[in-house]
Formats: structure tokens, C-alpha cells, sequence
């Protein structure tokens, strides 16, 4: 099970929300180049970033956030927020970004999404399943889409996608632990996706669980914030 290190930003700041709320951040003095080349350092091989005003507004502002980080290290990157169209999904390829994680737009503009994923492989992209009670919400989770995860699995796998990065909205942020129960209930499922875990997780007990799950990655972020875990612990389970 790889282990990935996140780095959310928000007003070109690190931040973090809980539960998706914008009124409830909370802002990081490390910058996110700094923290970039830290995990590097630590040995990490991947690093998932998150523009969270894009995942509201569509508007992708950290490009040259992103730049800086293919530049100064030599992490590969998996990025989402804010991906709505073809032509930003060319251009984060263009400067490197190595994985395309897509939300919304697989729900609410599926002509667009069909057409991004026949243009290029469809190994680039992670499909975003951000779930409240097993059902999807979109727009930085403002929005309950009313389509349950598994419809969209099926939808997604039928155009040869097959890394998900579930989110359980209720528990990001909140260092509680993942929804054991809800990857498990996946994974019985659809035994031969790539099942990415991220939200609450706040321990090493945490991902000791999800390694049990035999789960291809885990996504952490404000436990290493916060120093409930050890780089040097996490990146045991896999870089």
C-alpha cells in the first residue's frame, strides 16, 4: 500500500479543512514547496495536491505552485481541483503533473469527462468519489449528487478507469479514522480496482487498519500536520 502525503492549498497557502467546510480552516506556516521537498527527502515517491478554491469554482489557481514543485524535486505528482475541461487537463499534462484526479465534472458533465478520458490514457486519471452515507457530492462538496458510489464506479470502469480515491466527507479532517467498513464494502465489490483511502485518518493504528485492506494507496494529511504520525513511520507501509 503506497502512503501519500498531501498538500492542500488555499489562498496559496497550506490549509486544511474539516469535513470539506470552508468557514472551518486552518492555515500552516510551512509553504508548500518547503513541504515538497521534505517529503522527498523523507523518501516519498508521490505527492497528492489539492487546489481547494478550484474544487469550488472550477478555476484552477496553483499552476505555478505546481510548476515549482516538478521543478525543485522529483516527486510525481497527483493533482486535482477544479478540473472541468479538457484543455486544463492538457495543460496540467504538459507541465508534468504524472495523475489527474476528476470529481465533479464525471457527474455533471459527462460529454466533457468522456471526451477527456478518450483523448488521452485513461490510466492518467484517479476519479474522485467524495461520499456522504455512500452517496457522491460535488463542488468541493457543497452539492449531493443523489448518484451512489457504485453507479459511479460502474460508469467510470466502463471507460477504463480503475483508481478511485474515496473520500468519506464526514470524516475528513477530523483525525476520528478512516471508514474501514465503507473501503472494505468497496473492495468486496470490485476486487480489481485501485482503491485509494483519504479522510480521518490520525494514527499509525489508522493505517495499520488500511494496510489490512490490502488497499493500493493511502492519502495522509493533517495527522502529519498535526504530528500525530512520523514521516518516517508512514512512509514504512510504502512510498
Amino acid at each position: 500500500m503506497l502512503t501519500i502525503p498531501a498538500v492542500d492549498i488555499y489562498q496559496g497557502k497550506v490549509a486544511r479543512l474539516t469535513q470539506g467546510d470552508f468557514n472551518q480552516v486552518t492555515f500552516y506556516e510551512e509553504t508548500p514547496l518547503y513541504l515538497a521537498k521534505k517529503y522527498e527527502q523523507t523518501g516519498f515517491d508521490w505527492l497528492h495536491v489539492v487546489d481547494l478554491l478550484a474544487s469550488k469554482s472550477g478555476t484552477i489557481s496553483i499552476l505555478p505552485t505546481l510548476k515549482l514543485i516538478k521543478t525543485k524535486t522529483k516527486l510525481k505528482v497527483e493533482f486535482g481541483g477544479g478540473i472541468r475541461n479538457a484543455d486544463q487537463v492538457t495543460e496540467l499534462l504538459k507541465i508534468g503533473v504524472d495523475k489527474i484526479i476528476i470529481g465533479s465534472i464525471s457527474i455533471t458533465d459527462k460529454t466533457e469527462f468522456e471526451k477527456i478520458v478518450t483523448l488521452n490514457n485513461p490510466d492518467a486519471f484517479i476519479v474522485a468519489i467524495d461520499s456522504n452515507f455512500e452517496t457522491i457530492f460535488t463542488k468541493g462538496w457543497t452539492e449531493n449528487s443523489g448518484i451512489s458510489i457504485y453507479d459511479h464506479i460502474d460508469y467510470c470502469s466502463n471507460l477504463g478507469i480503475n483508481t478511485f480515491l474515496c473520500t468519506d466527507i464526514s470524516k475528513d479532517g477530523t483525525l476520528s479514522g478512516p471508514s474501514h467498513g465503507l473501503y472494505r464494502k468497496i473492495l468486496k465489490k470490485y476486487s480489481k480496482i485501485k482503491l485509494v483511502a483519504s479522510g480521518g485518518v490520525g494514527s499509525l493504528h489508522d493505517i495499520l487498519k488500511l494496510h489490512e485492506l490490502n488497499l493500493h494507496a493511502v492519502v495522509v494529511g493533517k495527522a502529519i500536520y498535526e504530528k500525530k504520525i512520523r514521516l518516517e513511520d508512514l512512509i514504512s507501509f510504502g512510498k
